[in-house]
């Protein structure tokens, strides 16, 4: 009787748990909402952050205040999430090399990335194009293999850092070709740009902010690191349809929130997100910058992360990157 007294009791706890979750999430959101956003004000992806927090706030009834927290390479930021209370009114706008380069850098962090985050969805993600200095006597992706095997270490490539995304595409793209190239880091895109034009390194991936200078002649773009064309430079072929077949890079970012919020709230931010990524109004504001728009289930995002951790943390240690 004790056993079957113990039992009721379990359940009828579990189903009274369950009646507390459903009643959050019909009263949510019930106060303001905070987006941490892990960069300085005025960024492309802080714009992208503030008009999703903008549409969440007209469709959710609650003012939702962007609280940027840049600085330690994104810790300040997704710890602040990650500590927050689990019910829906904390949102993070998580990032691959925040939740995926970051955490395989690191021994220990104040979190745990995989434990106390949830996903909610995908919001956009940004490819890199393969762009060379035009004295580099190649116009082709294969060619520059060609070039690079024939004369190893004598090219310099340009990365914003050990670790960056811009490092690890090109370390990944070296170990798929077999060629030698040199790492230059620099601590910002202008410094590694003005370097690339004048002919102190020859060759980065880069995203979108190359555009203008390829556009311009003053660099020469060879491809795409993702599976499609690029938006801002559909002219060049992709890695995969030239040389490298499935080969599929891109910089993704998405919507976080801390772990144990409620299904039924992570379910009506995923709606609602996914409502507004496909806004033809939204296309339209950042498909010229050269944002792919991602709009995913929650289980989506958190398969992406999985399956990538594995693979970029091995491509650092074959880097030469090893957790801190």
């Amino acid at each position: 009787m004790k056993v079957r007294g113990k039992i009721l009791s379990l359940l009828l706890c579990g189903a009274l748990g369950g009646t507390h979750a459903h009643a959050h999430a019909q009263n949510y959101p019930s106060k303001p909402l905070r987006y941490i956003i892990p960069y300085a004000a005025g960024g492309a992806l802080d714009i992208v952050a503030r008009a999703h927090a903008q549409y969440l706030s007209e469709k959710l009834g609650q003012s939702v205040v962007a609280d940027n927290r840049p600085g330690a390479s994104q810790v300040i930021a997704i710890e602040a999430a990650a500590k927050a209370p689990p019910d829906g009114h904390t949102l993070l706008m998580g990032t691959m090399a925040g939740l995926l380069f970051l955490t395989a850098s690191k021994k220990s962090l104040p979190y745990d990335p995989f434990k106390d985050l949830a996903s909610v969805s995908l919001l956009v993600s940004v490819p890199f194009a393969l762009v060379v200095h035009p004295s580099v006597p190649v116009t082709s992706t294969q060619e520059l293999i060609d070039y690079a095997k024939k004369n190893p270490g004598k090219l310099f490539y340009a990365s914003i850092g050990p670790g960056s995304g811009h490092h690890l595409v090109m370390e990944l793209f070296k170990s798929r070709t077999g060629i030698d190239m040199v790492h230059v880091p620099f601590k910002t895109n202008p410094q590694a740009h003005t370097d690339l034009v004048a002919n102190q390194v020859q060759v980065m991936f880069e995203g979108p902010a190359i555009n203008p200078l390829v556009k311009s002649g003053k660099l020469r773009g060879l491809a795409s690191s993702a599976l499609q064309r690029a938006r801002g430079l559909p002219e060049l072929p992709t890695l995969a349809e030239t040389v490298l077949p499935g080969f599929d890079v891109s910089t993704w970012f998405g919507l976080s929130v801390p772990a144990g919020t409620p299904r039924p709230i992570i379910d009506r931010l995923n709606r609602e997100t996914g409502e507004w990524l496909r806004l033809p109004a939204t296309q339209e504001k950042f498909a010229p910058n050269g944002f792919d728009l991602l709009p995913s289930t929650p289980e989506q995002m958190a398969e992406r992360i999985r399956v990538e951790y594995p693979i970029w943390a091995k491509v650092m240690r074959s880097a030469g990157i090893e957790p801190e």
